[in-house]
């Protein structure tokens, strides 16, 4: 399963997922780019489940478990991907609703999905499976003016390590990928110049995608015995190591 897979990474995760040969549910909130994302695979022969889906309603993410137990009859994977931010508003500028629109996507979803996930996984058998949390170099470092998006971030790794915990007596596994500038939607102003910590806008190298792709394979592809617990993934030369 791939939350928010109608756009980005979640799109590029998905379609790497259903090349590789998994079946795979697809999760997001705009039916039509799902199904584009489902489209434009590669190739792919392994069965696909659309399923449109608000991770912040409840009902919604209770759905999306149930149609995925009711087709497939058991979960191996859960890519907790959806996220927004709000674009360049300084702290002092930012409204609740805002905030709370980052936090209850970003942080209150991918709990309620990992909750679901958790009650599906420990029942079905053989028990347990994974859960990979899409992190950020913003659950390291904050970018000017990204406090809502940063927060959630830094929650994820909350959220990943108590996963991890609390899965183990289930063989549940959970681990979180932070990744550095993927060349999507969301980076397409980056080659034309990003705001600086200094205060200086700079031109920032970006990484291809299909490398974010093959980081989360690779850590799907292990046996629940083993466990990537933090990866990050990077432009070799963003401004995060060091002081820019």
């Amino acid at each position: 399963m791939v939350t928010g897979a109608g756009t980005g990474i979640g799109r590029a995760v998905a379609r790497g997922l259903l090349d590789a040969g998994y079946a795979v549910v697809l999760a997001g909130r705009r039916t039509a780019l799902l199904e584009e994302t489902v489209a434009h695979a590669a190739g792919a022969r392994t069965p696909a489940l659309v399923v449109t889906t608000d991770v912040t309603d409840p009902d919604s993410v209770r759905a999306l478990f149930a149609a995925t137990r009711n087709t497939f009859g058991r979960l191996d994977l859960l890519f907790n991907n959806a996220g927004i931010g709000t674009r360049g508003v300084p702290l002092e500028e930012l409204t609740l609703e805002q905030w709370k629109a980052v936090v209850d996507v970003n942080l209150t979803g991918a709990f309620l999905c990992t909750q679901q996930a958790f009650l599906l996984m420990k029942e079905q058998q053989p028990r347990g499976g994974r859960i990979i949390n899409n992190g950020s170099i913003s659950a390291h470092s904050p970018r000017p003016h990204s406090a809502p998006y940063t927060a959630t971030k830094h929650a994820i790794t909350g959220l990943t390590k108590s996963t991890a915990l609390d899965g183990r007596r289930f063989d549940i596994a959970c681990g979180q990928i932070d990744i550095g500038n993927a060349a999507t939607e969301l980076t397409s102003t980056f080659p034309t110049g990003t705001l600086q910590a200094n205060g200086q806008t700079a031109v920032e190298p970006l990484l291809d995608v299909a490398h974010v792709v093959g980081a989360v394979l690779y850590m799907a592809s292990l046996p629940l015995e083993a466990n990537v617990q933090f990866l990050t993934v990077m432009a070799t030369k963003m401004p995060f190591i060091g002081r820019g």
